[in-house]
């Protein structure tokens, strides 16, 4: 049976979100609004990791971290960022914490580091292919069909943003605000010129497809 990633987190739009990047990078994935419901689906299923979020509506973060036990690894989520509440968390068994505003993508970073930490099992999200280009995503290199690629920093996350949404239209605002961070929001010029060079140095343009007036969506 597959082991699954729980997701816990009460906002629907940020739980959605979460929800979408881990089933992108290749992990089975639920997500639930509650500690009760988390507690359930640790009972019913394999469970290989919690992204948990402190502030829940009844049993909070904290509680149902202690209650877990360290059965699994768990990261917390949450937009409380005092030290008290860090140290809190790891002291009752946390492997990681993440303060809110975060990006989407180095959450993922983060599940990945705790799973490597955690042992060999569950999927292997490393490499990911789009047509003849694959992404190493541990090594940050880039090959087309065998050939390596070349990129900078910026350029290559901005690829892995886009194949981590592969199939899904990304805004030109959302990418400014995962790929660049939240200060060059307004500054779409700049996502354009990126994908223009992305697109020259894979040598396959139709992978990153602009949708007018929106964005962009990378399709194999």
């Amino acid at each position: 049976m597959t082991e699954l990633i729980i997701v816990v987190e009460d906002d629907a739009h940020l739980g959605a979100l979460i929800l979408n990047y881990l089933q992108s990078a290749g992990f089975s994935t639920v997500w639930v609004r509650s500690g009760e419901e988390a507690l359930s689906e640790l009972e019913r299923h394999p469970v290989r990791l919690v992204v948990l979020d402190i502030g829940l509506p009844g049993m909070d973060g904290f509680e149902l971290c202690r209650r877990i036990d360290g059965r699994v690894p768990v990261i917390m989520v949450t937009a409380r960022d005092e030290v008290q509440d860090r140290i809190g968390g790891l002291e009752l068994g946390a492997d990681d914490y993440v303060p809110k505003p975060f990006s989407p993508g180095e959450l993922v970073a983060r599940v990945k580091a705790v799973l490597r930490r955690a042992g060999p099992e569950g999927p292997d999200p490393k490499t990911s292919t789009l047509g003849p280009v694959t992404v190493a995503h541990d090594k940050r290199e880039v090959r087309v069909g065998d050939q390596p690629v070349e990129l900078t920093q910026r350029e290559f996350d901005l690829l892995e943003h886009l194949l981590l949404n592969a199939g899904r239209v990304v805004t030109r605002e959302q990418l400014l605000s995962e790929v660049w961070g939240f200060e060059a929001i307004g500054e779409t010029r700049t996502v354009e010129v990126h994908v223009a060079q992305l697109r020259k140095k894979l040598g396959s343009p139709e992978l990153i497809q602009t949708v007018r007036g929106i964005g962009y969506k990378a399709v194999a």
